[in-house]
């Protein structure tokens, strides 16, 4: 095993929205198990948020990686299905809101 600390690229120190919305699995895939704390309710609410800003640079010290096009290409799709998943939770939020306002809005004038 391979005790030696890689120097992390800066161009791989951003957020990860693969790690921030699929945490877990994202964490299992990139052989970075800290992602794995997510499991613990309450504590959940402020990892996923470390998690996010943390994973690329986890991902690059656990994974055998040679080069930064080797490390963006991998993650290329987990970055992906992060921003889709992550816009499809605001629209189907948003879209649960409004409904919820026009309901209470009809209640109020029924009333």
């Amino acid at each position: 095993m391979n005790n030696q600390i890689k120097p992390i690229p800066e161009e791989i120190q951003k957020w990860s929205w693969g790690a921030f919305m699929f945490n877990i699995w994202w964490g299992i895939g990139n052989k970075t198990y800290l992602p794995l704390l997510c499991l613990i309710p309450i504590f959940n609410i402020i990892w996923v948020f470390i998690v996010g800003a943390y994973g690329n640079s986890w991902a690059w010290q656990n994974g055998n990686f040679d080069t930064v096009a080797d490390f963006k290409l991998a993650n290329k799709v987990w970055e992906r299905a992060g921003i889709i998943k992550f816009i499809f939770y605001v629209a189907v939020s948003c879209l649960l809101l409004t409904i919820f306002i026009i309901f209470s809005i009809i209640m109020i004038i029924a009333d």
